[in-house]
């Protein structure tokens, strides 16, 4: 059962490694969206640089791989601890563990030279399934904070502090929140970390704002 879940946790790490902002952008515009604008695999830049289409399918893609890794793990863990009643094998465990390999493969792709995105539409999916109420309350933030600053990069950061805060208020109670802490707070430091140029552009007043479209002011 060991076995069954760190196999788990790595298959989660290689659906992590798919990038769509890399399979959206060459199919889109035949280049490679790490060589254009801010050089990073993401929705954003995708956005900025290929279009609304292209920019939304890679944030629903890549949401949708994270919610696919985490409930793969919730799921497995789950028939795992009916099977053992391993206390380390709560549902829960797994959905963050997987969530959180997830995160990391997006982030350090394996099958892109280890050069991926930042996390923020992966963890979407991912906090769908460890804590729903959480992402709807950092989505809003997320959403708030776009229309009215047009940072989308203050609104991750912003979106990524409160999550983690949510989804340790309302952790789920069935197992440890010891667990789901470390686990919450190493995903948020992944997605606020891949942002710390971005909070330097933010305090010297030179970070970009965007627009619909894939147009950019500032």
């Amino acid at each position: 059962m060991v076995i069954t879940a760190l196999v788990t946790v790595v298959a989660a790490y290689l659906i992590g490694s798919i990038s769509f902002a890399i399979i959206f952008a060459k199919s889109f515009l035949k280049k490679d969206v790490r060589e254009l604008g801010s050089g990073n695999a993401g929705a954003t830049n995708v956005l900025r640089n290929a279009g609304l289409v292209p920019g939304l399918l890679t944030f629903v893609c890549d949401a949708l791989k994270g919610f696919a890794a985490s409930y793969m793990g919730y799921a497995i863990f789950d028939y795992i601890h009916t099977q053992t009643g391993s206390e380390w094998s709560y549902a829960i465990y797994g959905a963050y563990l997987c969530g959180a390999a997830c995160m990391l493969g997006h982030i350090l792709p394996i099958f892109y030279e280890f050069k991926g995105g930042k996390g923020v539409a992966t963890s979407v999916g991912i906090f769908a399934v460890c804590c729903p109420i959480a992402i709807v309350i950092g989505l809003s933030v997320f959403i708030f904070c776009v229309i009215f600053t047009k940072y989308v990069s203050l609104g991750s950061v912003l979106g990524a502090v409160t999550v983690v805060i949510f989804s340790i208020i309302f952790h789920n109670d069935t197992a440890s929140i010891l667990p789901q802490i470390i686990l919450a707070l190493i995903m948020g430091a992944m997605v606020i970390g891949k942002h710390r140029e971005n909070i330097k552009r933010l305090l010297n007043g030179t970070e970009s704002k965007v627009r619909l479209g894939g147009k950019k002011n500032g």
